[in-house]
């Protein structure tokens, strides 16, 4: 290991031994709705450490599948989850989802109070509803920091490709959020110029935490032949299966490789569950695809983790759009943290963390797309040498324990 690797690491643990009893005596609430907790590996590893530093910590978060129960008391953190309607689409039944979210959600607010009590409340959207529970105890005194995880109006438009009466919504209910907030945590440097801009926040009011990935958890396993079906190569994919991630770009640049260009010696293992899940199944099997596309579903991180170690070459198809252009994809983090080359279309955010570990597709376009692949998986030594540049990335700068300090930082500005 090089010497500045080491200084590295040892930098890191340093700041975060001397973090422990920086938040000694807060208590906090942090509420999520998008998906259960820990499955929610940002909002995890921020409770986590928010614990580690010598807070109380209550989450509210919706059930889940492999998480139903509506109580739990993990590694000191107490979890409360609640119901909500399935896969909800359009109009009514997104105002169906986010009105039973909201019920519940005070509900069960008012009773961690009573029970645990809380100082600070932690919203992590989508959506931009969380406000409204904010607003009841900000009339009591308690602080309320918001995590910016997704830009909503962008989020809006990329999935209905629309704007109108519900996107101005977004952008209402996304400044009132704003507005609220005492103190704003963005996921990167594009939605913190949004909070600036956009939402009127001061930008000492505003601090930078990245989803870097908890390299205790994400490391490489030993590879799994079998995941190849006999192929010579594995392109993998880790992420969820819905309208705007693009897969459906990426199943196009696989029918381009096995059908135009006669490569049937590549094998495509895609990691995730989602709502367009048994959609892209039909379109892949529509594509004659069925023997050369593996779908995992949500998957254990042992079956995730055999993926990315034996993959050849990982991708993030995440269409170009105001959406994906400023926001930060986890799985690029972890496709690096296992030292893999990647390939994705050039988008800001996703150029800035994964730099030299990526190629970088046309916009939009499939066939150029399926050349970066078929560009890596003729150059060995080029897929080693970019893999070892984002592991060392993230080792370096982008692993999770960098971002902890900053973190802590938010919770003391409050």
């Amino acid at each position: 290991m090089d010497t500045a690797l080491q200084n590295s690491k040892a930098d890191a643990a340093h700041r975060n031994t001397t973090l422990a009893g920086a938040l000694s005596g807060r208590k906090v609430l942090m509420i999520v709705e998008n998906l259960p907790v820990p499955f929610d590996r940002r909002v995890w590893q921020e409770a986590r450490t928010l614990r580690a530093a010598g807070a109380d910590v209550a989450i509210i978060c919706p059930t889940g599948k492999g998480y139903t129960e509506r109580y739990e008391h993990l590694d000191g953190i107490h979890i409360y989850r609640h119901p909500l309607p399935l896969d909800a689409g359009g109009a009514l039944g997104y105002l169906l989802e986010y009105g039973t979210a909201l019920v519940w959600e005070t509900l069960l607010a008012w009773k961690i109070l009573f029970r645990h009590g809380f100082d600070t409340l932690h919203g992590c959207n989508p959506p931009d509803l969380i406000f409204l529970i904010a607003w009841q105890f900000k009339l009591i005194g308690k602080r309320y920091i918001f995590d910016h995880h997704d830009i909503n109006p962008e989020l809006y438009e990329a999935k209905f490709n629309k704007r109108g009466f519900f996107w101005r919504l977004m952008c209402l209910f996304e400044w009132l959020t704003f507005k609220t907030a005492d103190t704003v945590i963005s996921t990167n440097e594009s939605y913190k110029r949004i909070a600036i801009e956009r939402g009127g926040k001061k930008a000492e009011d505003i601090f930078v935490v990245r989803s870097g990935p908890d390299l205790t958890r994400v490391k490489a396993v030993a590879p799994n032949p079998a995941l190849k079906h006999g192929r010579k190569f594995l392109v993998g994919y880790v992420g969820v299966m819905g309208e705007q991630e693009g897969i459906d770009l990426l199943l196009e640049a696989a029918r381009h490789m096995v059908h135009d260009l006669g490569r049937q010696d590549i094998q495509f293992a895609l990691v995730g569950g989602g709502p367009s899940l048994a959609s892209l199944q039909a379109l892949s099997e529509r594509l004659g695809l069925s023997d050369y596309v593996t779908f995992t579903g949500r998957a254990p991180d042992q079956t995730l983790f055999e993926v990315l170690s034996t993959a050849d070459v990982c991708v993030n198809p995440d269409r170009v759009n105001p959406m994906n252009d400023k926001s930060t994809m986890n799985k690029i983090l972890e496709y690096m943290a296992v030292g893999k080359p990647i390939v994705q279309f050039d988008v800001t955010e996703g150029r800035f963390s994964a730099q030299e570990a990526s190629l970088y597709a046309k916009a939009n376009d499939p066939v150029d797309f399926a050349a970066k692949i078929a560009e890596l998986l003729a150059d060995p030594e080029r897929r080693a040498r970019m893999g070892a540049f984002g592991r060392n990335r993230v080792e370096t700068q982008m692993a999770w324990s960098y971002e902890v300090p900053k973190l802590i930082d938010a919770y003391k500005s409050v």
